[in-house]
């Protein structure tokens, strides 16, 4: 399933809000090694080396073209960050890390009950796995997603389709707090006014939760999805009264401290 950065950044501002909310929750500390998996176009990285401007930091994505806006990020453009194609879920620390953050992408890799464990084992004493990841699945425009995946002439190709599963905070939390001093678990819900009314949650969709179900369709197919979509969305998302769309998109937060 290929990327586009381009499409991903189209909202930026309200992308990299949450990872802001995120690193603000981490416990104090020296950090001198940090990773940044799932760096997407460089947005969170960046706010990563505002929170610890001494560390050398790696940043990691396994799509060229997510690498290589993070390469061309004038603010990453300096020698203690590296920019590098890797697998997170084959992923491991070519040292100890003080801090390793995850920002809306461990959704996309499967079996958390092993990779959550894994992560925090990359962790020197004291360092912080920081991670968010999307909670929407319930809202309307992943129900919608799967709706027409499922009623359209394309069924077929979707009869076999599943997202990894996504898991509650009880999860996360009985999970880690064997093997963390403290385990910071929340959930916030945003509220993102889009200009452009519900073609605006179309297109911030097609930067994420729209990907794996284009990939699976022809050309012409993925236009007549994203027609049937759009007005799904339109009935789904009505203006304000200013005119914008009001986007909730819940969000879960992990901070585990080793």
């Amino acid at each position: 399933m290929a990327w586009s950065a381009t499409q991903y950044s189209l909202f930026e501002d309200e992308r990299t809000r949450a990872v802001r909310d995120l690193l603000a929750a981490v416990p104090p500390r020296p950090v001198r090694h940090a990773t940044d998996l799932g760096c997407g176009p460089g947005n969170s990285t960046e706010v990563l080396l505002q929170h610890c401007p001494d560390a050398l930091v790696v940043a990691l994505d396994s799509d060229p073209d997510m690498i290589e806006k993070a390469r061309q990020r004038k603010r990453l453009l300096i020698p203690r960050v590296r920019c590098e194609i890797a697998d997170i879920a084959g992923w491991a620390a070519p040292e100890p890390q003080d801090l390793i953050l995850a920002n809306a992408s461990l959704q996309w890799v499967p079996d958390h009950g092993s990779l959550y464990p894994h992560l925090v084992r990359q962790l020197n004493e004291g360092g912080s796995l920081a991670v968010q990841t999307p909670d929407n699945l319930d809202e309307p425009a992943h129900r919608q997603l799967r709706e027409i995946a499922g009623r359209g002439p394309w069924a077929g190709k979707f009869s076999d389709f599943s997202l990894p599963p996504r898991h509650n905070a009880a999860f996360y939390y009985d999970l880690l707090s064997p093997l963390c001093t403290r385990v910071d678990v929340w959930r916030t819900t945003y509220h993102h006014p889009l200009q452009g009314g519900a073609e605006a949650v179309v297109e911030w969709f097609k930067g994420s939760a729209l990907r794996p179900y284009l990939s699976k369709l022809e050309a012409d197919e993925q236009v007549d999805f994203l027609q049937m979509y759009l007005q799904a969305m339109q009935r789904d998302y009505p203006p304000s009264t200013d005119g914008k769309v009001l986007l909730p998109f819940p969000r879960l937060f992990v901070v585990a401290t080793r």
